[in-house]
C-alpha cells in the first residue's frame, strides 16, 4: 500500500508531466521502476488530471474489444477485451478516499492501468493473432533490453 507522503506527491507530479511528454492518458508507478499501486490519468476528454493511490477496481458488462497500446511498448497496438464499465475507488493526492464511475474510453485507461499494478502487461492480454502481428516490434523490444542490460552489467 501506497502512503500519501510527500515522496508520493513528487512521484505523481513526475508521473504527470511523463504521460503528457510521451502523449499518454495514464501511466502507472510500476512503468516508472517504482512498486507502488498508483497510477496517474491526464486531463483529457472532459476529465481531469488525477491521481489514484491504493486503487480497488470493480468491472462489469459484457465484455468487448478494443485497440490499446502502451507507453511501456511503443508502437505495438491491439485489440483488447474488456468490460466497458468500471468503478474505482482510490485515494486522491491529498490522501482522500474518491470512488468514480466510467464506461468506455477512461474504464478502458483505469483497467489498462490497473493492470499494470497487478503485473500484467498488454501483452498478456493480446490475442494469439495480435502476438503474431507484433512478433517483430516485441522482439526488437526485448533484444533492445538485453542489450541495455548487458552494458550496464560492465
Amino acid at each position: 500500500m501506497a502512503k500519501v507522503d510527500g515522496f508520493v506527491v513528487e512521484l505523481v507530479r513526475d508521473m504527470h508531466r511523463l504521460a503528457k511528454e510521451y502523449d499518454g492518458i495514464g501511466l502507472a508507478a510500476p512503468q516508472v521502476g517504482e512498486s507502488l499501486r498508483v497510477f496517474v490519468t491526464c486531463a483529457l476528454y472532459g476529465e481531469p488530471e488525477r491521481a489514484f493511490i491504493n486503487p480497488r477496481i470493480e468491472l462489469s458488462g459484457a465484455i468487448v474489444g478494443d485497440d490499446e497500446g502502451c507507453l511501456s511498448l511503443p508502437e505495438i497496438r491491439a485489440e483488447i477485451m474488456r468490460p466497458p464499465v468500471a468503478r474505482i475507488t482510490a485515494l486522491d493526492i491529498e490522501g482522500n478516499e474518491f470512488t468514480l464511475e466510467r464506461e468506455g474510453i477512461w474504464a478502458r485507461v483505469w483497467q489498462h492501468e490497473y493492470d499494470h499494478l497487478e503485473g500484467v502487461l498488454l501483452v498478456d492480454r493480446m490475442s494469439p493473432a495480435d502476438k503474431a502481428r507484433n512478433k517483430a516490434a516485441l522482439a526488437e523490444l526485448v533484444d533492445t533490453y538485453r542489450r541495455s542490460q548487458s552494458a550496464g552489467a560492465r
